[in-house]
C-alpha cells in the first residue's frame, strides 16, 4: 500500500503518517496540489489522504484529465463539517477528522487495499481452477484468465498475485478495452514532457507503476495488433519506452492477461499476434460461467446479501427458502455481475426479516419467477414484443440517443470500439455526443464513468 499525504505536516498528519506506517504503508509527502501530482506522476499511488483546506477539486480534476486512477481522502478537523461537505462534493471519497483515529486509518486502508473484492466459490468446477491458480501463483510465469464477461477474471487475478511472491507489491489493472487506441499506449509506458499535445509533464505509465508487482492487461484482445508488438518486446526484454523517451526503461513484474474471447481464433484471424499469444499463454486459466457452477450462485449470493447490506446500512437478512429456488434456477446470463446487481437490488427493496422471491427483481422490476418462453421462435418473439412496446411512443431522435449512449456505456466510453459496433464513423460519433452535452446529456467517458463531457 501507497499513501501519499498532502498538506503541510501538521502533528495531527504526522500521527495519521505514523499510524498508516505501523498498518504497513509506505507513505510519502507533498506539500501542495502540484507536488503531489509530481509524486504520482513519478511514482504512483493507491491512496491520497488531502487536507481538507487545499484546492481538493482542482486535484481531482487533475487526476482525471490525466487518467491518474487514484482515490483521494480528504482530511481536517472533526468540527469543520462545511469543509468535508464541500471536499466530498469536490471528488474525494471519504472524510478522516482529525486528529486521526488509529482503527479508521487501519479501516480506509484496508478497504483500499483489498479494493472491495471478496474471492467467493464452493463448486468443484471452481475448486479446479483455484487449486491450479494457487498451484502457479509463486511462480513468475505469465497467465493467462478467460472466460465470459461478469464471471470474475480480475477477482481471480488479483488472487492469484495476493497468493504469489509480490503479493504485497503493487497490483495495477489496466483495462485495454476502456482506454482509447491513440491513449493506450501513453497509458501503460507513459509518457515524457512535450510529447504530444497535452503532455504537460512527465508521466509513468502502469509498467512502472507496476515495477516489483504485477500487471494485469485486462480484455488484452481488444489491443490494437500494432501496439502488441511494443508490449511483446516489453515482456520479452522487460525493458519499455515512454512516448517520446531517449532512453529505455528496465521494470521487473509479472504479467497476468484476460480475455473473454478465444485468443487462438483470433490469432487465426490476424488480429491477435501469435507470438505474444504465446508468450501470455505459459498457464491457461478457463473461469467456468455461473450456469456452470451451480455450488457458486448461493454462496455468492448470500455474500452479496450481507456485503451489501452493511454497504447501505440495513439489516443483514439471509434469502428465505422460496428467494434460494428462486436465484439457484435462474441461467445468470450475466454471471457473477449480474448476480450480484440483482442481489443488490433485492437488499434494497425487502421489507421482511428474510429477502422474498418479491424482491428477487429484475432492472425493469419484473420478477425473475415469470414463466420464460420455451422454444428459440417463442423467445425471439416475445423479445422482439418487449422492444416494440418500449419503442412507441418515442421520437426516433430519442432512440438514436439512448442506443449511442448505451453502446458508449456498454464500451466503458471507448468511442473507436462505440463507433465501429454502432457501424458509424468515429467523427460522427463525436459530433453526436457533442450534440448531448449541449444539451446537458451526461456522456461516459473513457473508463465507464458517466460524466459530463465538458468536465472531462
Amino acid at each position: 500500500m501507497r499513501l501519499l499525504i498532502v498538506g503541510r505536516l501538521s502533528s495531527e498528519l504526522v500521527t495519521a503518517s505514523k499510524i498508516a506506517m505501523h498498518r504497513g504503508a509506505s507513505v510519502t509527502h507533498a506539500e501542495g496540489v502540484e507536488q503531489g501530482l509530481a509524486v504520482l506522476r513519478a511514482k504512483g499511488g493507491d491512496l491520497v489522504m488531502v487536507d481538507v483546506g487545499l484546492d481538493i477539486a482542482r486535484l481531482v480534476r487533475a487526476l482525471g484529465e490525466e487518467r491518474i486512477r487514484t482515490p483521494v481522502i480528504a482530511c481536517g478537523i472533526a468540527s469543520d463539517a462545511r469543509a468535508a461537505v464541500a471536499a466530498i462534493q469536490a471528488g474525494a471519497k471519504e472524510y478522516i477528522p482529525l486528529p486521526p483515529d488509529p482503527d479508521l486509518i487501519a479501516a480506509v486502508l484496508e478497504a483500499v487495499a483489498a479494493d472491495a473484492r471478496s474471492f467467493v466459490w464452493r463448486d468443484p468446477s471452481m475448486e479446479r481452477v483455484v487449486k491450479l491458480a494457487e498451484q502457479v501463483a509463486r511462480s513468475e510465469a505469465s497467465v493467462l484468465i478467460t472466460g465470459e464477461s461478469g464471471t470474475g477474471k480480475e477477482v481471480l487475478a488479483r488472487h492469484v498475485h495476493a497468493k504469489s511472491n509480490r503479493g504485497s507489491r503493487p497490483f495495477v489493472s489496466v483495462n485495454c478495452a476502456a482506454i482509447p487506441e491513440a491513449l493506450l499506449e501513453s497509458e501503460l509506458f507513459g509518457h515524457e514532457k512535450g510529447a504530444f499535445t497535452g503532455a504537460v509533464a512527465r508521466r509513468i505509465g502502469r509498467f512502472e507503476e507496476a515495477n516489483g508487482g504485477t500487471l494485469l492487461l485486462d480484455e488484452i484482445s481488444e489491443m490494437d495488433v500494432r501496439l502488441q508488438s511494443k508490449l511483446l518486446r516489453a515482456l520479452q526484454e522487460r525493458v519499455i519506452d515512454r512516448v517520446g523517451g531517449a532512453a529505455p526503461v528496465k521494470v521487473d513484474i509479472r504479467v497476468l492477461a484476460t480475455s473473454n474471447r478465444n485468443l487462438a481464433e483470433e490469432v487465426k484471424k490476424g488480429t491477435f499476434r501469435e507470438d505474444l499469444f504465446y508468450r501470455l499463454n505459459v498457464v491457461h486459466l478457463r473461469l467456468p460461467p455461473l450456469r456452470e457452477r451451480p455450488a457458486d450462485i448461493l454462496e455468492l449470493a448470500a455474500h452479496f446479501a450481507r456485503k451489501y447490506a452493511e454497504i447501505n446500512g440495513v439489516p443483514v437478512r439471509a434469502l428465505d427458502r422460496a428467494a434460494q429456488g428462486l436465484v439457484a434456477r435462474n441461467p445468470w446470463r450475466g454471471n457473477v455481475r449480474e448476480l450480484e446487481n440483482t442481489i443488490h437490488r433485492a437488499v434494497l427493496l425487502a421489507q421482511g426479516p428474510e429477502i422474498g422471491p418479491d424482491a428477487i427483481l429484475s432492472p425493469e422490476g419484473e420478477s425473475l419467477g415469470q414463466p420464460a418462453p420455451t422454444g428459440p421462435v417463442e423467445r425471439a418473439a416475445s423479445l422482439a414484443e418487449a422492444a416494440t412496446r418500449g419503442l412507441v411512443g418515442r421520437t426516433v431522435a430519442d432512440v438514436e440517443r439512448d442506443l449511442i449512449l448505451d453502446t458508449l456505456d456498454h464500451c466503458l466510453g471507448n468511442r473507436t470500439h462505440a463507433a465501429r459496433i454502432l457501424g458509424i464513423s468515429i467523427r460522427t460519433l463525436r459530433n453526436k455526443l457533442n450534440e448531448y452535452v449541449d444539451a446537458g446529456v451526461t456522456v461516459a467517458e473513457p473508463g465507464g464513468v458517466r460524466a459530463m463531457a465538458a468536465y472531462g
